[in-house]
């Protein structure tokens, strides 16, 4: 179980929407950063057109494919911190070593981790269009993903319930 939310909030205040691949991470992301006035960054904006195309052809990415990625992220995330201005990011940050990358450009990340069951997120792949990682790359995700630890700070959500209402418990959670 994650380390729950400091109060007061960091500010500014610098979250991630993580999970596996189709739990919604950039729906959500955009949704909570639009509620709180924030700016919202894709994290797969920010992959490699190579490492786009291996996701394209099913083939997992490594954690050598993801290092690159990852900085440019902290990067972002430092960037928005020392203008004072916070971020939402949408990134799946699966392992702690990810995170750990990710906190670099600020200390105290707060992390809102998208969780539901394998069905659920494969029929939403199976669903969606038009996006390069296809659903047979799910079950590498959920290989790589390593739960929120007690000392990271952050919250587990069902994405069973309704984006709005995730959402809602966010903020709820930072007030």
């Amino acid at each position: 179980m994650p380390a729950p939310i400091p109060h007061p909030v960091p500010s500014p205040l610098c979250c991630v929407v993580m999970g596996v691949s189709g739990c919604g991470k950039s729906s959500i992301g955009q949704r909570l950063a639009e509620r709180l006035g924030l700016p919202h960054i894709e994290g797969d904006a920010y992959h490699s057109s190579a490492s786009v195309t291996k996701m394209s052809a099913g083939i997992p990415l490594t954690d050598d494919d993801r290092a690159d990625w990852l900085l440019r992220l902290k990067s972002e995330i430092a960037t928005r911190r020392d203008q004072g201005t916070g971020v939402v990011l949408s990134c799946s940050a699966l392992k702690r070593r990810y995170r750990d990358v990710l906190r670099g450009g600020a200390p105290d990340l707060l992390f809102f981790h998208l969780a539901g069951s394998r069905d659920l997120i494969a029929s939403r792949m199976a669903a969606r269009a038009n996006h390069y990682m296809p659903p047979s790359l799910l079950d590498s995700q959920f290989r790589d993903l390593e739960a929120l630890a007690s000392d990271e700070a952050g919250l587990l959500l069902d994405i069973a319930e309704d984006p709005q209402h995730i959402v809602d418990h966010i903020v709820q959670a930072l007030a």
